[in-house]
């Protein structure tokens, strides 16, 4: 989940579902499609045209947020008639994704959607199908180069910490004391969501960050982890999670020690994060949105490139070489309006 310094588009949103990731090739012939949830495209580019056959490679749907990537794809083919879904099975292994991406590319598909398991080592297989005449649509996690993609779309990380910080900064009313839940260090994305919450902090020079530790993305470490915070740290004012699968298990340490007194803001839109939000039940006062509804655009800038189409609310003819999605700051103020969109 890298971020891009070419902050350009707010993609579209479109609906969620519930679906596990397999080996497929989905034929969206049969039965109507589902309803659309997001914006609906230019009336002109949704009338069916040329059957696009569309390649989609992601990683293991072993995360909430990515197993909503993978249902947003398969739902969004499925309201397209001219579409034609080839998706693999998921895997973090990079050698297994490529190999993956070798066999759509055999395939013949018109178009490919890869959110790589790894931006770096995933790059010479990008610039692979690129070379075979396949445009790639870079999905979240950045290749190396851009002559392997011909689109990216993806989050804000940066913007996410930055929304995280102000967001805080103003609640506390400049002053306190902040501690930061991140997830996994080793990853880009990481980097910049903790450079954008430590760049909003320094606009409230009475606002100090006094602990931060990475949780890994999983419920089980979010809850070590945090249990050793609270233990650290017996008084702060506010905290950010980055990620809200590995709050469940930070929101599990905060109710057996008992802890209160602090406001919690935490990243991505999960329905059970939303719900707390709503009905005000802990410290999860805020999250800020990372949208996997980004895996639903990616199929529609595919069927759109197999076309020759471009973006009809455009005035260009051509699609944009990146679309970078909004970090929407999600309170009890706003939650019904995100959580038609939020994912399990």
């Amino acid at each position: 989940m890298t971020g891009l310094n070419r902050r350009t588009l707010l993609a579209g949103a479109s609906a969620l579902g519930v679906a596990a990731l397999a080996s497929a090739c989905t034929s969206n012939v049969d039965g109507p499609p589902p309803a659309p949830q997001g914006g609906a495209q230019n009336s002109a580019n949704a009338e069916p045209g040329k059957k696009v056959k569309v390649g989609f490679a992601g990683p293991q749907a072993d995360h909430g947020w990515l197993n909503a990537i993978n249902t947003n794809a398969r739902n969004e083919a499925k309201r397209y008639p001219d579409v034609e879904l080839v998706i693999t099975e998921g895997s973090n292994d990079a050698a297994t994704q490529a190999s993956q991406i070798d066999s759509l590319i055999n395939q013949k598909v018109d178009v490919l959607v890869v959110l790589p398991a790894d931006g770096k080592q995933m790059t010479p297989a990008g610039r692979k199908a690129m070379d075979a005449g396949i445009p790639v649509i870079n999905l979240d996690r950045i290749f190396d180069s851009a002559q392997s993609y011909r689109t990216w779309i993806g989050g804000d990380n940066y913007r996410m910490g930055l929304n995280a910080g102000n967001y805080l900064g103003k609640v506390l009313n400049g002053k306190g004391s902040v501690i930061e839940l991140a997830g996994i260090d080793t990853l880009e994305l990481t980097t910049q969501r903790t450079q954008g919450f430590d760049d909003a902090l320094k606009n409230f020079p009475g606002i100090r960050k006094v602990g931060r530790a990475a949780a890994e993305f999983n419920v089980q470490t979010g809850q070590s982890r945090m249990a050793e915070l609270l233990q650290a740290y017996p008084q702060f004012d506010a905290m950010w999670n980055h990620d809200d699968d590995q709050g469940i298990g930070a929101l599990q340490a905060i109710a057996q020690a008992g802890r209160s007194g602090f406001v919690m803001v935490g990243g991505a839109g999960s329905k059970a994060a939303m719900e707390q939000i709503k009905s005000d039940s802990s410290v999860l006062k805020a999250t800020v949105l990372y949208p996997p509804t980004m895996a639903a655009s990616a199929i529609r800038l595919a069927r759109l490139l197999g076309q020759a189409k471009g973006m009809g609310d455009l005035a260009e003819q051509e699609i944009p070489a990146s679309v970078t999605l909004s970090s929407a700051v999600v309170t009890k103020d706003n939650v019904d309006q995100y959580l038609p969109f939020s994912f399990e």
